[in-house]
């Protein structure tokens, strides 16, 4: 269990990266959109990160559940954790939405609301570390 708990945390880790990351190239698509600049490769690199931090997200989330059937805990401290989780997908789900927007040449949000969605996901992100790591239920 522990190569798949091992498997887990690098999945996690690489997601999180890529949430952490994803709006911040939304931030300079929009600022540079605004200054006339070419941001065609952005674009590409937006595309190609939710790619892969996707392929992340599924071996995180693949590795979660084999270690909750694994290890059989159903502490609530496991299901507040899993509703936090829902929640990283929902987010990866908004900046899923975004892309679609900025491929298609659609309106963004302003750099600053995209600066504070890059920061939301701590909200979510924080708990379930402390749930995860303290259980404290």
């Amino acid at each position: 269990m522990l190569w798949v708990k091992c498997l887990h945390l690098l999945g996690v880790f690489g997601w999180m990266a890529g949430l952490f990351y994803l709006p911040r190239i939304f931030v300079h698509f929009v600022e540079g959109r605004a200054a006339g600049e070419d941001v065609r490769r952005i674009v590409i690199m937006a595309r190609r990160l939710h790619g892969f931090m996707s392929v992340l997200a599924i071996v995180a989330l693949g590795a979660g559940l084999w270690l909750w059937l694994g290890y059989g805990d159903t502490g609530r401290w496991l299901m507040i954790k899993l509703i936090f989780v829902v929640l990283l997908v929902l987010y990866q789900g908004t900046l899923g939405v975004l892309l679609g927007r900025m491929r298609r040449g659609q309106s963004m949000p302003s750099s600053f609301a995209l600066r504070m969605l890059n920061e939301g996901v701590l909200l979510i992100f924080v708990p379930i570390l402390i749930l995860a790591v303290v259980k404290p239920f």
